[in-house]
């Protein structure tokens, strides 16, 4: 690790106004993703401004029924706190199934949103990496490819986003408020994130020194959830994860119809993946498994594999239609039924050095 200089901030605009001067400044906030990178040499910034102490460790309720985040709310503390719990089901699971308790108890709702991914090549320095050194080539592409993305991917770079709060988010709606040197602006958590194109390197659209302050989350959907397919029961980041909220015409029908519906996908592209091909099918269709399975079709028809994760392909169909299932409170599928399938994918000898982090 190279040596840095540290500054804790006293207000949000010093903090901004430090960092966006310095184009080798970061903010620190848990840090167990910033840390961890600057350990590696991954990430070598010459001085860290410390926002944790900063007063942004709240959930508010609005009057209008949005709930309001601070961006210093510690990941553990927002998964038990009741009106998470009780309103956005799905961000409470997703938060989770992410991480261990302990990190969960230093890692921030910032932080979570701005965390890297964790592709062994982008970890590695001694190893060709668009996203850490750009134009020096993408090792995945012909290597391990396991977690590796299957929608929206380019030929520089294939790495997944790791967050498994920002998957929820992107379905449940949320917006993140920034601020920067031109002052403050929101856009949707779905914009926050962007695909690699030609420009891996870059994860968001965020400018340098702009801060996330905190993250909005509208009125809560009637039904949400969020399911994570992994290859350990915890501690490792999702192969698969989808989080889906709805809501269903209230009739006494024995099959429910699907009024409104919105669904993110983690661990398949460089960012959390609005799955708007999918919620088209579902939008006024009738909750059934044949509807649900059409939806996942409709998402994956342009999705690319590559040699090593292809069975993401019907892990996605399978998770989403299980989701839906509990959702909508509809029966699952006959077992022995065509279409059924429920791949679970070989095992990657690397999987033991992969560690879900959460900063």
């Amino acid at each position: 690790m190279i040596p840095f200089d540290y500054h804790r901030a006293e207000d949000v605009a010093s903090a901004v106004a430090l960092v966006s001067s310095n184009p080798e400044a970061a903010f620190l906030a848990g840090g167990t993703n910033l840390v961890d990178r600057m350990k590696l040499g991954v990430a070598q910034p010459t001085l860290l401004v410390d926002i944790s102490r900063l007063p942004l460790d709240t959930v508010d309720v609005q009057e209008d029924g949005r709930v309001r985040i601070g961006t210093n709310v510690r990941n553990a503390d927002l998964a038990a706190n009741t009106v998470i719990r009780s309103r956005y089901p799905a961000l409470s699971q997703a938060l989770l199934a992410g991480a261990s308790g302990q990190l969960r108890n230093l890692a921030t709702t910032g932080g979570n949103l701005l965390q890297r991914t964790r592709c062994v090549y982008f970890q590695n320095p001694t190893t060709p990496c668009n996203k850490r050194e750009p134009g020096t080539g993408c090792s995945a592409l012909e290597g391990y490819t396991r977690y590796h993305a299957i929608l929206g991917a380019s030929e520089d770079c294939v790495a997944t986003h790791p967050s498994d709060m920002a998957v929820a988010l992107a379905a449940l709606d949320a917006a993140v408020v920034v601020k920067g040197p031109a002052g403050e602006r929101v856009l949707p958590v779905s914009d926050l994130h962007r695909l690699p194109g030609n420009e891996p390197q870059k994860d968001t659209v965020l400018d340098h020194g702009e801060l996330i302050t905190a993250v909005e989350l509208p009125p809560a959907p009637a039904r949400s959830a969020y399911r994570k397919v992994r290859d350990r029961a915890s501690y490792a980041f999702a192969l698969v994860s989808v989080a889906a909220a709805l809501e269903l015409d209230d009739d006494d029908t024995a099959v429910p119809v699907i009024r409104d519906v919105r669904i993110a996908l983690g661990g398949v592209a460089h960012k959390p993946w609005r799955a708007l091909q999918a919620e088209a099918v579902l939008r006024g269709a009738v909750a059934t498994e044949a509807n649900f399975r059409a939806a996942a079709d409709a998402e994956l028809l342009h999705a690319e594999t590559l040699n090593g994760n292809g069975f993401k392909v019907p892990m996605v169909r399978n998770t989403l239609a299980a989701v839906l299932r509990d959702l909508t409170g509809t029966a699952g599928p006959d077992a022995s039924a065509p279409g059924t399938d429920h791949p679970e994918g070989p095992a990657g000898p690397e999987d033991a050095g992969w560690e879900d982090v959460n900063s």
